[in-house]
């Protein structure tokens, strides 16, 4: 606990400069708690087999380990955070802020979060209490609960840690998720970044009572080109506050605002588009040439919005490229809207022209490999159950200068 933010450095100004440090969330018991009854309101579409989800995760850290990545888990970090007092006194008021508790359940509640160690605390943040666990539970709020409902929800999505936090530049956006079920992802990823020694001293640019941002829909483009999805999840109201802050800091001189169909395939921005070299991205085919994006700058202390564009071209402008080289998603259109529907667009790069991918979007893998990418295959048959590829499941905190990365012949 004694290391400080001035051994580490935390930065990232692309989405292909080469990776140094991420963070992951390895699924758990909160995954155990996903049932018939309540998985479509914790937003999955399967019940996964827990065990197999946990082994694939360990096989997608081992693959960025061997690629030189430092991994960096959200539960262990956030143990080393609930050592501290305050962290502990904001995590419970976060965990019983519920409007259904009333006074006297909430204090229930609290007393019991009170007497748990580091270790079970974060535990029952991340996996929920039962009513059935609550053992001093009583009162008319507790009884009239149904026996199979949870007190403290559990988070199976935090395993997507892309959706509740990214950086920009040395500055972490802490978001603000717009589905009920989230929004506890961000306050504990918050209490990390506010209280963990290792981000001593770092500063937010975006915190969880803003508008609705979602790390999902931001995509830095290149150093000072930020492209941002805007629909249910991120809204055009976020999107704005977001450019305000950004502009402010000095983080970025360019945001697109990209508006996206939402669909339950099409969540966010990365779900259709992806970078994998610093002027290539792999897309869906029938969004590709149809997105468009409102072109955002700094305007004497106000913003100034372009007319909308293609989403191609006004990014390639920002850019300062010609144009963007594009590598679709499958080879047909039935391929491409399946293997859209498994992530097959949703890459991590590791580096310029290297990127994770899961191994079942065959057609769209080869693709890449056409196109001079090196895919690194990982497996996702139950990973995959909540709609999120290798780059929702990664939260990079460090990344090299894309400029500065030997271009291979």
């Amino acid at each position: 606990m004694a290391e400080t933010s001035a051994t580490h450095e935390h930065a990232v100004t692309s989405e292909v400069g080469r990776l140094r440090t991420v963070l992951l969330h390895r699924p758990a018991a909160e995954l155990k708690r996903l049932t018939p009854r309540n998985s479509d309101k914790l937003l999955f579409d399967a019940i996964p087999w827990v065990g197999r989800a946990q082994e694939e995760h360990d096989a997608f850290a081992e693959a960025l380990r061997s690629r030189g990545v430092e991994v960096l888990y959200v539960t262990e970090l956030l143990q080393d955070a609930l050592e501290y007092e305050a962290a502990r006194e904001r995590a419970i008021a976060d965990a019983v802020a519920d409007l259904r508790f009333g006074d006297q359940l909430r204090r229930i509640v609290a007393g019991y979060l009170h007497d748990l160690d580091s270790e079970d605390l974060a535990h029952t943040l991340i996996a929920g209490l039962a009513h059935e666990e609550l053992k001093a539970g009583h009162g008319l709020v507790y009884r009239l609960m149904d026996r199979h409902d949870f007190i403290v929800d559990p988070l199976p999505g935090l395993l997507f840690t892309r959706d509740n936090s990214t950086w920009i530049k040395d500055r972490v956006a802490v978001t603000s998720l717009a589905m009920p079920a989230r929004r506890r992802e961000s306050a504990l990823t918050g209490l990390i970044y506010a209280f963990h020694p290792r981000f001593a001293g770092v500063e937010p640019v975006y915190s969880p009572e803003l508008e609705h941002v979602e790390g999902g829909d931001v995509l830095l483009l290149c150093p000072g080109v930020i492209a941002v999805g805007t629909g249910e999840r991120t809204t055009p109201a976020g999107v704005e506050r977001l450019a305000r802050k950004v502009f402010a800091a000095g983080l970025a001189h360019t945001v697109l605002a990209v508006p996206i169909e939402q669909r339950r395939a099409t969540m966010h921005l990365d779900t259709v588009c992806t970078m994998v070299d610093v002027d290539t991205v792999v897309m869906y085919p029938p969004v590709a040439h149809s997105l468009t994006a409102f072109t955002v700058t700094a305007d004497s202390g106000d913003l100034r919005v372009a007319e909308p564009r293609p989403f191609l071209e006004a990014a390639a402008a920002a850019m300062g490229l010609d144009r963007l080289k594009v590598i679709d998603t499958g080879l047909d259109p039935v391929t491409a809207e399946r293997e859209q529907w498994d992530d097959g667009n949703n890459t991590l790069a590791v580096a310029p022209r290297l990127a994770v991918a899961y191994e079942r979007n065959i057609e769209t893998n080869a693709q890449l490999e056409a196109a001079g990418i090196e895919v690194i295959r990982i497996s996702g048959s139950e990973l995959g159950s909540g709609r999120g590829g290798p780059r929702c499941m990664s939260c990079p905190i460090l990344r090299d200068d894309p400029s500065a990365e030997a271009r291979p012949a």
